[in-house]
């Protein structure tokens, strides 16, 4: 392990609210993780009993984001991620997909639930040539989450931003644009964005679900048009197949023909 660092900032520690679900532990409950509570699965049992497809669009957006790193790393030669909004430690993280194909990979993970900051030991393991760093901060708040993240990676070097399921948190569809904008504007020619969010227009149940779960005191998460999504990627140079449902990006050819789910992404090069 190496360049383990945690940075809280200066906000005083938020403590753990056991009473109310949150969606970082409801996402890790449904990703078949144990880091959640009583409260948090029967928020995420609730949402399936009216939208099942829940899982599959928790599954597939994970899987859409180790095949975004596989190609950054592997294809465009990046070594540099800063993953703003991660959730909770699970399988198939970002440092351990993209370390395990060049090790030498610098990661930060940005995210402001305690819970993540309590297991941040987990996303802070690394490769000896590698380094992890984990910072404390809103996404709301660009500017901190740049100058805490400067202490790992060379933003002189190109560096792959990833967003996933995170701007939906952002009540406002202009302010979270310029989030991204903000972000993008640190970074040099040649890196890159990946997003991706909860889209709607696709999936009038999903939509449903997703309404009621909004409206039962959780941290709510706004669904976006697919119009919505594509206008993060504004001035940047879209790969094929451009934005799209997850399960249609880039699928690895040993598995079944995708479906089309209520969750789009794209990944896209700063020229």
């Amino acid at each position: 392990m190496t360049d383990h660092v945690t940075t809280p900032g200066s906000a005083a520690p938020q403590k753990i609210d056991t009473s109310v679900p949150h969606s970082a532990r409801i996402w890790n409950y449904w990703l078949g993780g144990k880091d959640n509570y009583p409260v948090d699965e029967q928020a995420g049992d609730a949402y399936t009993a009216v939208f099942p497809g829940i899982v599959t669009i928790a599954r597939s957006s994970r899987a859409f984001l180790r095949r975004n790193i596989t190609y950054l790393v592997s294809e465009a030669g990046i070594r540099q991620f800063l993953d703003v909004g991660t959730g909770l430690p699970t399988a198939e993280n970002t440092h351990e997909v993209a370390q395990r194909l060049a090790p030498e990979t610098r990661i930060v993970y940005v995210d402001n639930d305690p819970l993540v900051l309590a297991h941040a030991r987990a996303l802070l393991y690394s490769t000896a040539e590698g380094a992890t760093s984990y910072v404390d901060a809103d996404v709301l708040d660009p500017e901190r989450i740049l100058a805490s993240a400067a202490e790992t990676l060379d933003f002189s070097r190109p560096t792959a931003l990833i967003l996933s399921n995170i701007l939906g948190h952002v009540a406002d569809h202009d302010q979270a644009r310029s989030i991204v904008n903000s972000l993008m504007a640190a970074l040099p020619s040649g890196s890159y964005l990946s997003v991706n969010d909860g889209s709607r227009g696709i999936d009038p149940v999903f939509e449903e679900a997703q309404d009621a779960y909004n409206e039962s005191g959780a941290v709510p998460y706004n669904l976006r048009s697919v119009d919505e999504i594509t206008a993060y990627f504004d001035g940047l140079e879209l790969l094929e197949p451009g934005v799209v449902s997850v399960p249609l990006w880039r699928p690895e050819a040993t598995s079944p023909a995708p479906d089309v789910i209520g969750e789009h992404g794209g990944l896209a090069r700063k020229p």
